[in-house]
């Protein structure tokens, strides 16, 4: 039985298109048709987000880079009191990097492998070389990205390297995202995989949940006592303007935002559809790292206490040193 420690929502995953200039095998974003979000509605939404007690922007995609006016909002959420946090392809970045230079507390770089042709063919499209441009542009301007690596069960192998050559190299933390899968897209990881992962959560400039692992090891989460909580702690609106539950990636229901989404989070039928997290039968089993961070730091139990040392070890890493 987990004790709830927050009752409104910390973050929001706010999608500003599903389009992009990528193709990852481990994701299928991109295959779908995709508007960009409009910046009344953006406007809006982030005013009311801030009203539902939200704490996190997460600007997502797609590639939210090809979104032209992502400065803009970032500047608006950093008005706001919002923390920031940006993921991306980087080949855009080194257009972009100086309107956005101070605008992202978390700006993240994808990579997948550190030989250019692997990480080119499993990104669908040449970006090796922007993604190491990007990071000498990014530290020119004074900022620190952190590079995000997907660990797949042949992805681990490359893990020395990634962190002897690029990420300490250059002074940045290494993010270690062990892959998951939904709808057939993506993979899970092995067992032994998971053992092999778990000594680098206790490396120098590695931030790597534990509770992530523990979680792959338990058999993901169970909906007959659900340990998600992902539509109560983050909220999910979609480039359509639309309130999507109880996540994204395991959609349930959409509801169109016209105009407040405060009192749309608030309307009897939404609020029915999140006490559904974690108990509809496409959540058993479910590992979605996005969805179980904020899971595991909002409520006590044993992936809190697992989570916790990488939480403070990256603060700690990231904003004190």
């Amino acid at each position: 039985m987990a004790f709830v420690l927050v009752r409104s929502p910390v973050l929001c995953n706010y999608y500003l298109t599903y389009r992009c200039n990528a193709k990852c095998h481990f994701c299928d974003i991109w295959e779908k048709p995709s508007p960009y979000a409009t910046e009344t509605s953006v406007k809006e939404n982030l005013r009311d987000l801030k009203r539902l007690g939200v704490k996190v922007i997460d600007f997502t995609g797609g590639e939210p880079l090809l979104h032209r006016q992502l400065p803009e909002f970032l500047s608006l959420a950093k008005k706001l009191g919002f923390i920031t946090t940006v993921t991306t392809n980087t080949l855009l970045y080194p257009k972009y990097a100086q309107r956005l230079r101070g605008l992202v507390d978390m700006l993240h770089f994808s990579l997948d492998s550190p030989i250019r042709e692997e990480h080119n063919a499993s990104r669908g499209v040449a970006c090796f070389d922007h993604f190491m441009e990007s990071i000498q542009i990014a530290r020119s301007l004074g900022e620190q990205p952190d590079i995000l690596f997907t660990v797949t069960n042949q992805s681990i192998r490359h893990l020395p390297e990634v962190y002897h050559h690029i990420s300490q190299k250059n002074g940045l933390i290494l993010i270690l995202n062990p892959v998951f899968e939904y709808n057939s897209v993506g993979e899970d990881l092995t067992q032994s995989i998971v053992q092999e992962l778990r000594p680098w959560a206790k490396k120098s400039g590695v931030y790597l949940n534990e509770a992530f692992l523990t979680l792959r090891e338990n058999g993901g989460n169970k909906i007959n006592a659900p340990i998600c909580r992902a539509a109560s702690t983050t909220i999910v609106i979609s480039p359509e303007n639309a309130l999507l539950l109880p996540c994204y990636h395991l959609t349930h229901q959409s509801f169109p935002i016209t105009g407040n989404l405060y009192d749309l989070y608030h309307q009897p039928e939404v609020q029915a559809a999140i006490k559904l997290e974690g108990r509809l039968q496409g959540c058993e089993g479910c590992t979605i790292n996005c969805y179980m961070q904020p899971s595991f730091a909002t409520q006590i139990s044993r992936y809190f206490w697992e989570a916790l040392p990488a939480t403070i070890k990256y603060s700690l890493e990231k904003w004190v040193y």
